[in-house]
């Protein structure tokens, strides 16, 4: 069974920073897509990052381009994501997610991590 669980979330004021983590198991994890989205009261869930199963291509949303990256460590089977000038519009459940190799959909998805952006 695979197990997705995010951490990292919180409460941080705006212009700061947070860095979230996702740990997979019960799968390869070098064999999967990651990906981050994140959804706000009231909206869609939106893919926010996304990062190819070598890492070596890596999407991000216009709205946090220049401000949060997304990295992985097959070795600790983990994916992160740094945020970096928060903004209040950022504030929303993040949710990690994975997708098998050469398949679009992600299938694997985390409970989710409340990020807070005060103002």
């Amino acid at each position: 069974q695979v197990q997705v669980i995010e951490s990292g979330g919180g409460l941080v004021q705006s212009g700061g920073s947070l860095r979230l983590s996702c740990l997979v198991s019960g799968r390869t994890f070098s064999a999967l897509g990651m990906g981050w989205f994140r959804q706000a009261p009231g909206k869609d869930r939106e893919v926010v990052a996304a990062i190819s199963w070598s890492g070596g291509s890596t999407n991000y949303a216009d709205s946090v381009k220049g401000r949060f990256t997304i990295s992985r460590d097959d070795a600790k089977s983990t994916v992160y994501l740094q945020m970096n000038s928060l903004k209040p519009e950022d504030t929303a459940v993040y949710y990690c997610a994975g997708r098998e190799l050469g398949l679009s959909k992600y299938d694997y998805w985390g409970q989710g991590t409340q990020v807070t952006v005060s103002s």
